[in-house]
């Protein structure tokens, strides 16, 4: 029995801290980007959610309607509208994967949760959401850029 065990665990693949992505060098560096990211978020710093993204930043809302599409500057935009009436925001990410795209794109899925503070006609209101996302990042420099997904 103890041999199966260690077999068992001789198998198993270390995981980064509260993931259940892989712990290797690129997948930390990719996870510490996507963790200014979420900072960024809670702080609702436009300027650096806009430096984080790429210059062909799209975002097609995952739907036909090309209504809803985002660009940087509609990205810009977005973020301005958003974030001015939110009092404060906690964002929580679970990374489950990090994968090689096509070309040099690196795939982050998770599953967030929401939670923000809003103003209305009763008072402030604590709002939260849970889902699933994908970042779409590439490497730029030293560390990386995000196309898609914010």
């Amino acid at each position: 029995m103890v041999g199966l065990s260690l077999a068992g665990t001789a198998c198993s693949k270390e995981l980064l801290p509260n993931t259940d992505v892989e712990d290797t060098d690129f997948n930390r560096r990719v996870i510490e980007f996507c963790e200014d990211y979420r900072h960024a978020v809670e702080r609702k710093s436009i300027g650096l959610l806009l430096k984080l993204a790429h210059e062909r930043y799209y975002e097609d809302g995952a739907t036909i309607d090309t209504s809803d599409d985002l660009d940087l500057a509609g990205l810009r935009e977005y973020l301005e509208t958003k974030f001015k009436d939110v009092k404060s925001i906690r964002y929580e990410i679970h990374y489950r994967n990090v994968t090689l795209g096509r070309n040099t794109e690196i795939y982050v899925d998770y599953t967030y949760s929401a939670s923000y503070l809003i103003p209305t006609s009763k008072g402030d209101v604590w709002r939260r959401t849970v889902a699933d996302n994908r970042l779409s990042l590439v490497p730029s420099g030293e560390s990386f850029k995000i196309l898609s997904g914010m």
